[in-house]
């Protein structure tokens, strides 16, 4: 299984292949195929015809919900530090396991916000999944719980800090010979922003199992 991944909505009904109105209604249908869970966006007539009520059963499919289509909108590309989103999505665009602990803590920095809403959670290969939505774009996120115990909390927490503050390519850790002789006494370190650490606090005093 992919552990983790993002799944776009899409433009069209996959059944049908209407395309979708603004703001016209949708269903998602969410598959497990045991390689990967795959959505099915589909439009309110061909669920009414091919799916309904004690359809899940027939057609297989593991979690269901609707929502509503919103036209794409071009928006001036900008350049910013990344937000606690934009690098979520760059870590499972990477797709390597050692950033899985981080992705989870964004994730849940982000439900906290509520950027991003909890529409499914089950237990698969004994691990419990979470498929997050973000309700502007309707893109869904496959989020693995990595199970993190006390004792490895902070550890992650700290580079969660330090990826939203520096990225995925953070500075050199060691000084130049220069600056180290030149540095003001009693100078200290540069923090991560207050906003980050405030959230980042919140997630340590949840329960962690």
């Amino acid at each position: 299984m992919n552990e983790w991944n993002i799944q776009s909505r899409a433009h069209a009904c996959e059944t049908c292949g209407k395309k979708f109105a603004d703001k016209e209604a949708y269903h998602t249908l969410l598959f497990d195929d045991k390689r990967e869970l795959k959505r099915n966006d589909i439009c309110e007539a061909c669920w009414q015809s091919q799916y309904g009520d004690g359809a899940r059963e027939k057609k297989g499919f593991i979690s269901y919900w609707h929502g509503v289509y919103h036209a794409p909108v071009k928006q001036a590309e900008t350049i910013q530090k990344d937000s606690a989103e934009s690098l979520l999505r760059k870590l499972i665009e990477l797709n390597d396991p050692k950033y899985i602990p981080a992705g989870y803590i964004l994730a849940v920095m982000l439900e906290r916000k509520r950027l991003l809403k909890v529409k499914e959670q089950f237990m698969r290969d004994g691990l419990r999944v979470f498929v997050y939505e973000q309700p502007k774009t309707g893109d869904i996120f496959t989020i693995v719980d990595p199970n993190l115990q006390l004792t490895q909390l902070q550890e992650v927490q700290q580079d969660v800090a330090q990826l939203l503050e520096h990225g995925l390519n953070p500075p050199p850790t060691e000084q130049p010979a220069e600056t180290i002789a030149t540095a003001t006494v009693g100078e200290t370190p540069v923090n991560s922003p207050a906003e980050t650490s405030s959230e980042i606090q919140k997630v340590e005093e949840s329960p962690v199992t």
